[in-house]
């Protein structure tokens, strides 16, 4: 029998780590990038070309698969492993940050968020309770807490008061997750760190984290507009103030760029829709930087979109043809794209770990921050 969730730190470099979460579905091998499955679906891509691209978990999400198709019908086709056709680990996210995001008339409350729906206004309540029993549905394998996320120009007050709620709700996540029998033996739960960009809210936050007790901990309301260096602000201290025995998440992340400094800073696994909305609008990732290859001067480049890349659309088609594909909105350039952009973000992952593991993390890190910004990403 595999292990429900098991958490091994192979090396470190600095603040860095790389290692292994063991679940029952297999291993993720960290520092690890989660692709977004928003609807059940990386989109554009198969799940076994997602997994070719070397992704060893999936990110759903709890608001969308709970309006559509919903929870309780994905239960009865057999949960959401089977439904889409992905026999690996997946992590849900609780629902709260679309909740706040997308739905229109919010109304909070300490039992929860009631809402309208963004797609046809109906009315749902979304509560701890609520959360683990859509993601215990859905058969998640890392379920994550339900929290209040409110913004970071928001004032102090409303933020330590966000922030205690949240703790509240952790607790009684921790608790309605426990209550799950058979899903909660096989499964994870992850709390969620909140306090904007003060370091004492974050620690406070840390502190009822660690006394409610998670198999691992996410650093969460950030990469939502405050800006890379406030962010890697907030990182060079929030990691630290977590359980350094188990994985440390930072939700919503993102650029290159970001996940390189991220991960100096001691986190553990990102997610993020970059790599997938960013190809489907015609945004390639490379180690030079990024292209936009509706720009005119890729019309007649017959070179790969990244030389040193070694993903199947790069091997098979050139840029003048991928710039043929996007400006004319062929669904073949979305899903080429998609895949050469996952390709690359789950290759910066591998290097990432490698380098952690010869210790040759800051040579790596300053090297790549260095092409990365130097091309006119035309």
């Amino acid at each position: 029998m595999r292990p429900r969730f098991d958490f091994t730190i192979h090396a470190t470099d600095g603040k860095a780590r790389t290692g292994t979460i063991a679940m029952r579905r297999g291993d993720i091998r960290t520092p690890a990038f989660m692709p977004v499955g928003t609807a059940a679906t990386v989109k554009a891509v198969k799940p076994a070309d997602v997994r070719a691209a070397g992704a060893d978990i999936l990110l759903g999400n709890t608001y969308h698969l709970m309006l559509r198709p919903g929870a309780e019908r994905v239960a009865r086709l057999g949960g959401l492993h089977r439904f889409m056709g992905w026999d690996r680990p997946i992590l849900t996210d609780s629902g709260g940050y679309q909740v706040m995001s997308l739905s229109d008339l919010t109304t909070r409350s300490e039992d929860g968020v009631a809402f309208r729906s963004h797609i046809d206004g109906s009315r749902h309540m979304l509560s701890p309770e609520r959360s683990m029993e859509i993601q215990r549905l859905l058969g998640s394998d890392i379920v994550m807490a339900f929290d209040e996320l409110v913004p970071t120009t928001a004032t102090r007050e409303v933020q330590a008061a966000a922030m205690e709620r949240s703790m509240r709700w952790a607790r009684r996540s921790r608790e309605g997750f426990d209550a799950g029998g058979e899903h909660a033996e096989g499964a994870a739960l992850f709390g969620i760190q909140q306090g904007a960009l003060d370091q004492e809210l974050r620690k406070a936050s840390a502190d009822a984290l660690l006394d409610i007790g998670f198999d691992g901990y996410a650093v969460g309301g950030l990469a939502v507009g405050e800006g890379q260096e406030a962010m890697f602000g907030v990182l060079d201290y929030a990691p630290g103030q977590l359980d350094a025995a188990r994985p440390r998440y930072l939700m919503g992340v993102g650029k290159p760029d970001d996940i390189v400094g991220a991960v100096e800073r001691g986190i553990d696994t990102f997610d993020c829709v970059l790599p997938t909305r960013s190809g489907r609008n015609g945004q390639a990732f490379t180690r030079n930087g990024p292209l936009n290859i509706r720009n005119a001067r890729f019309a007649e480049d017959q070179g790969p979109v990244d030389p040193s890349c070694g993903c199947p659309t790069c091997a098979g088609w050139s840029r003048a043809y991928l710039h043929h594909l996007v400006r004319t909105g062929e669904i073949l350039g979305a899903i080429l794209m998609t895949e050469h952009n996952l390709w690359f973000y789950q290759a910066l992952m591998a290097d990432l770990r490698g380098a952690i593991g010869g210790g040759t993390l800051s040579a790596f890190a300053d090297e790549f921050r260095a092409r990365y910004a130097e091309r006119d990403h035309g």
